[in-house]
């Protein structure tokens, strides 16, 4: 047999040993991350993007902002329920519904659906869309990503569980880790280390740790890797005094409510 024919058959095996296993190219390897300055000074800009303060070293900002300029900047992704006004943008069978066919609201945010994580197939599509908005958030120069309402499933009344939310999250760290991105838990301190051990979250940012007295939960699990910030409306001690407080993360911020601009007569922007 010439060699051009062994050759020959060789591929037709290789091409009917896919056709059976279905080939597929291997993944990309993760992209080496790297996790927010310890100890840097941050600001938290959801509701507004504008110049930061020259102290500031992190800032926090929504998907739909630009990165802060030569500061290390963290992209906002509300990964288990619907941002408000963006309802309409997700598949109607990706939202929890309640047994009478009811969308599941949260209760604190009455303008946002819960999305049903219930099935791996719901999952997978949840995770389509959200990788998109990732791998937005690499390309426009972000180094890290924090997913929002991680424990939606604690407001479901059982429908959903944690194991759901893991696995969703594991595949949206996974994401970010593939696209140069560190990964920030946000919130739910309780499931610090179910998180952290299972989706490989690499810090966490935390909201009202101090006035929840929550911080210890997070440097249990993160170390030094955890950004906190405190609200000026609902503080139970002076600012001051949180700062003083051992228990309190290095970076950690004072901020309205509504994470207004500078000129705005509500902004608070204070740091330790």
């Amino acid at each position: 047999m010439t060699s051009a024919r062994i050759g020959l058959n060789l591929l037709a095996l290789a091409l009917g040993a896919c056709a059976v296993t279905s080939c597929t190219s291997p993944d990309p390897p993760a992209l080496t991350v790297t996790p927010p300055p310890s100890a840097g000074v941050a600001d938290y800009q959801l509701g507004e993007a504008y110049a930061p303060d020259d102290r500031v070293r992190i800032v926090g900002r929504d998907r739909s902002a630009e990165p802060a300029d030569g500061l290390y900047s963290i992209c906002y992704v509300n990964g288990f329920q619907t941002q408000p006004g963006e309802r309409k943008e997700w598949p109607e069978h990706l939202l929890l519904r309640t047994d009478a066919g009811e969308p599941v609201i949260d209760p604190g945010w009455p303008d946002e659906v819960i999305l049903d994580t219930s099935t791996a197939a719901k999952r997978d599509a949840i995770a389509d869309i959200v990788s998109a908005w990732i791998e937005g958030c690499a390309a426009s120069g972000f180094q890290a990503v924090e997913f929002d309402n991680l424990d939606t499933f604690t407001r479901t009344g059982g429908a959903l569980s944690l194991d759901d939310n893991l696995s969703l999250a594991a595949a949206l760290v996974d994401v970010a880790h593939r696209a140069g991105l560190a990964a920030g838990q946000k919130n739910a301190a309780e499931y610090a280390a179910h998180l952290r051990g299972t989706a490989g979250f690499d810090f966490a940012v935390t909201e009202e740790c101090a006035a929840y007295e929550e911080c210890s939960d997070y440097a249990a699990v993160y170390g030094s890797a955890v950004i906190d910030i405190e609200y000026s409306d609902a503080l139970p001690r002076t600012f001051a005094e949180m700062c003083r407080d051992p228990e309190s993360p290095a970076s950690m911020v004072l901020r309205d409510r509504q994470l207004t601009a500078p000129g705005d007569p509500d902004h608070v922007f204070a740091v330790c």
